[in-house]
């Protein structure tokens, strides 16, 4: 028997959507009769291919805002305007992130402010501004990309470590905040995924190491997942919309692992 997850007609903000994660997370609350708005960096030809793709396979409303998530500002007008545009805001996914891997005596400043500002501080704004407009709904559902590197640290990674581990605190205080207010904030912690940057990652350390693609895939990639496969969008996707629909009222402040055993370990 099918399950609905009852989610149409809300109205969803996903940052960070225009690609990888992201993208297919809004993708799939769409395909539940979602309203979206997107948000990311790309080619604004690109963006708007990939908005109209998106509303006319899942017959929703779909709409673009291209705010910088190192812009308060602006984070708070994306809020404002999925709230004009559709009369509500249901759902806040907090996704946009960036990397750099280096050692933490050369990591260079500006990268650290960079992946702070945009992997944490923007779910801080974004979540102060949804905050008002679901309670006085009623009810609303923050769900936080997080990573396995929310919960356990890799070297040369410190800022991004540092970030996820503050998504999962915020995350747990902002679930106290609300507790009785309906509105629930969670964290989803996947291991590694076959995004596009991902990808890239793995021809280029190929050709660095003098290894096939299977082998760095394999050795080197997965070498912390105990399964040796990736985390599909699907299995993503598949835990946020539990956590959105009211099957998933219940789950509040946790930090949800998905990635092959790697925190088992």
């Amino acid at each position: 028997m099918a399950y609905s997850f009852g989610l149409k007609d809300h109205v969803a903000v996903v940052t960070g959507s225009t690609s990888g994660i992201g993208h297919a997370l809004a993708d799939a609350l769409a395909a539940e009769g979602v309203d979206i708005v997107l948000n990311g960096l790309g080619d604004p030809a690109e963006i708007e291919k990939t908005r109209a793709a998106m509303e006319a396979a899942h017959g929703v409303k779909v709409r673009y805002h291209g705010a910088d998530m190192t812009q308060p500002a602006q984070i708070a007008d994306m809020v404002a305007f999925a709230h004009k545009q559709f009369g509500r805001l249901d759902i806040l996914v907090n996704n946009a992130g960036v990397q750099h891997v280096e050692a933490i005596e050369t990591f260079p400043v500006e990268k650290w402010d960079q992946i702070i500002a945009i992997n944490l501080t923007s779910a801080f704004h974004a979540t102060k501004a949804a905050i008002p407009i679901m309670k006085a709904q009623g009810r609303g559902r923050i769900v936080n990309i997080a990573s396995a590197h929310g919960l356990v640290a890799s070297p040369f990674k410190s800022a991004y470590v540092a970030a996820k581990h503050g998504i999962v605190g915020f995350t747990k205080t902002a679930a106290l905040e609300l507790a009785t207010s309906g509105v629930t904030a969670n964290a989803i912690c996947p291991g590694y995924v076959k995004t596009p940057l991902v990808v890239a990652q793995i021809a280029d350390q190929a050709k660095s190491r003098g290894m096939s693609e299977e082998d760095v895939m394999k050795n080197v990639i997965l070498a912390a997942q105990p399964t040796k496969k990736f985390v599909e969008f699907s299995e993503l996707a598949g835990l946020l919309l539990y956590m959105v629909s009211d099957a998933g009222a219940s789950m509040n402040g946790a930090a949800v692992a998905v990635d092959g055993g790697w925190t088992a370990e």
